[in-house]
């Protein structure tokens, strides 16, 4: 069964329509990804708030951090897990899938990442994201002083802390827009491949199946 065949239900405008420079990011994307991924369409109502947006997201997942962007994307999938966020789910989960090379991990993202096998470091992180989003009223100096004790530094707190609220709010759009995500995730590495990731990016050490 296909999922509802909307970008949004606020709609999105005519690409011809938009500015030069995000005509600019939509050829790049189409070039890159061989989509133009449905929550930059979705933002291009408000053309200045897709370009926020876009830088954000940048600095938050590109730039140099003590995070990994597997690591990254994996927090993303855990807040969209505890958030029941479809279009997150599907679109961070297909990252994971793709940089991991491990469909079995992105299952787990999304749907328990308890049952994976991750190291001490990952662990803290990701119940940190988990805690952060369900009851963030209750984090305290043990949460923090947790994660310290796994090894993040106070620059990979801020770096984990900021991830986790970009996702609260992304997730929290894609629930009022009614936001679909590009049907073209969810195939995309559903078998075990190679990875070729950098160090900093390799999988951890969850089971495989013989």
């Amino acid at each position: 069964m296909a999922q509802p065949t909307h970008i949004s239900k606020l709609g999105v405008p005519d690409a011809k329509n938009l500015d030069e420079d995000l005509q600019i990011v939509w050829k790049k994307a189409a070039e890159k990804l061989g989509i133009v991924p449905n929550v930059l369409q979705a933002y291009s109502l408000r053309p200045k708030r897709l370009r926020n947006f876009m830088a954000m997201y940048n600095e938050l997942m590109l730039s140099p951090s003590g995070l990994s962007k597997l690591e990254r994307e994996m927090i993303a999938v855990v807040v969209s897990s505890a958030n029941r966020c479809y279009y997150c789910l599907v679109a961070h989960g297909a990252a994971v899938r793709q940089l991991s090379g491990d469909p079995e991990l992105g299952e787990m993202m999304a749907l328990n990442y308890r049952v994976a096998d991750l190291d001490a470091r990952q662990r803290a992180m990701l119940d940190f994201a988990w805690k952060l989003t369900v009851t963030p009223h209750d984090v305290s100096d043990a949460d923090r002083a947790a994660l310290a004790n796994a090894g993040l530094s106070n620059e990979d707190v801020f770096d984990l802390s900021e991830t986790i609220a970009f996702y609260n709010l992304s997730n929290r759009m894609a629930h009022a827009l009614d936001m679909m995500p590009n049907p073209e995730y969810h195939a995309s590495t559903r078998t075990p491949v190679s990875s070729d990731a950098k160090p900093d990016e390799k999988p951890p050490s969850t089971p495989k199946r013989q």
